[in-house]
């Protein structure tokens, strides 16, 4: 079948088998390696991209969804300012960064961010539900996260949250 979507800002087309994954189409493709596979069932975050506004795990999603969405990945999400404030915020308070979960972490940090910049730590955990992070602690996570918070308020406004 023929998939038109929007991907990373572009309109793309690919041929694709209906029940081919998005992390297949993605890293076979499109050669866009940031999405990883990791369990395969959706429970680790190591594929997270950005579905139609909301964090997902590539590989649960099937080619025949991916029709007239709009998927933005990491290597997308990257060449951002909003990239570069978390990355700043994640740095300043010692968030590892071991490239597993990575897109996971920074993708739910964007997602919870464009509706909240001053979300509580219940908030912030609740964001971190579907990634299963071993590198980083909850507590620098949420940090991190507070930390970003900070930054994207002096970026947009000149003042922090």
């Amino acid at each position: 079948m023929t998939l038109g979507f929007i991907l990373n800002g572009e309109d793309v087309v690919v041929k694709a088998d209906a029940d081919r994954r998005l992390i297949d189409i993605l890293r076979n493709h499109f050669k866009l390696l940031g999405a990883k596979e990791g369990c395969l069932s959706g429970s680790c975050g190591a594929c997270s991209v950005i579905f139609n506004g909301k964090v997902v795990p590539s590989c649960l999603i099937p080619a025949f969804r991916i029709r007239g969405s709009e998927i933005i990945t990491i290597e997308g999400f990257s060449q951002t300012d909003e990239y570069q404030d978390i990355k700043e915020g994640f740095s300043r308070s010692g968030v590892e960064n071991c490239g597993y979960c990575d897109a996971g972490k920074i993708l739910a940090v964007e997602t919870l961010l464009e509706g909240n910049l001053r979300p509580t730590r219940d908030e912030i955990l609740a964001a971190f539900k579907g990634i299963k992070c071993r590198c980083t602690e909850p507590d620098s996570l949420i940090e991190g996260v507070l930390a970003t918070c900070d930054i994207r308020q002096r970026r947009l406004y000149g003042r922090s949250a």
